[in-house]
C-alpha cells in the first residue's frame, strides 16, 4: 500500500477554506456530512500528480473514493472519453446544474456527464438524502 503524503493541518486549512467547506464536486456540505472530508489529488499521485495547493480539493469521501486514481471517464451521451471535472481550472456552473428539485446534479457539458456518472454523484441514497435537506430549507448550499 502507498504511503500517503504529509499534507500540514496549513495546507488542509487553505484547502478548506477556500472550497467553503464544500465537496469541490458534488457540492455536499462538510457540516451535514458524518465522516470527515478528505483533501484529493485532482491529478493523482499515481500519474505524478503534485501535492501542492494548486493541486489538491476537498472533496467527500463518496467522490474522492469514487474517483480514485481517474483523471477521465466517458460522457454517456457521446461515449467519448473526456476529462472529469478539475476544480482549480473549471467553474462549477459551467458543467453542472442541480435538478428542479434540488435532489439530483445534472452534467450540462461532456465534462460534466462524465464527471457525474464516474463520481456516481447521483446514487439513489445521496439523492434522497439532498431531498431531504432541501426540504428542512439546508440544500444546495448557497
Amino acid at each position: 500500500m502507498a504511503k500517503r503524503p504529509f499534507i500540514s493541518a496549513r495546507l488542509r486549512q487553505t484547502v478548506g477554506r477556500r472550497a467553503r467547506y464544500l465537496c469541490e464536486y458534488c457540492r455536499l456540505q462538510q457540516e451535514l456530512c458524518p465522516e470527515p472530508f478528505e483533501i484529493e489529488h485532482i491529478i493523482p499521485r499515481a500519474l505524478d500528480g503534485p501535492t501542492e495547493a494548486d493541486n489538491l480539493c476537498l472533496a467527500c469521501p463518496v467522490c474522492n473514493n469514487a474517483k480514485r486514481h481517474r483523471i477521465s471517464a466517458n460522457d454517456p451521451m457521446s461515449g467519448r472519453r473526456v476529462r472529469l471535472y478539475h476544480p482549480r481550472l473549471q467553474e462549477w456552473d459551467e458543467h453542472f446544474r442541480w435538478s428542479d428539485d434540488f435532489g439530483a446534479i445534472v452534467g450540462q457539458t461532456p465534462v460534466g456527464r462524465a464527471t457525474v456518472a464516474a463520481l456516481q454523484m447521483n446514487h439513489p441514497r445521496v439523492v434522497q438524502i439532498r431531498l431531504l435537506w432541501a426540504a428542512l430549507g439546508l440544500h444546495p448550499p448557497r
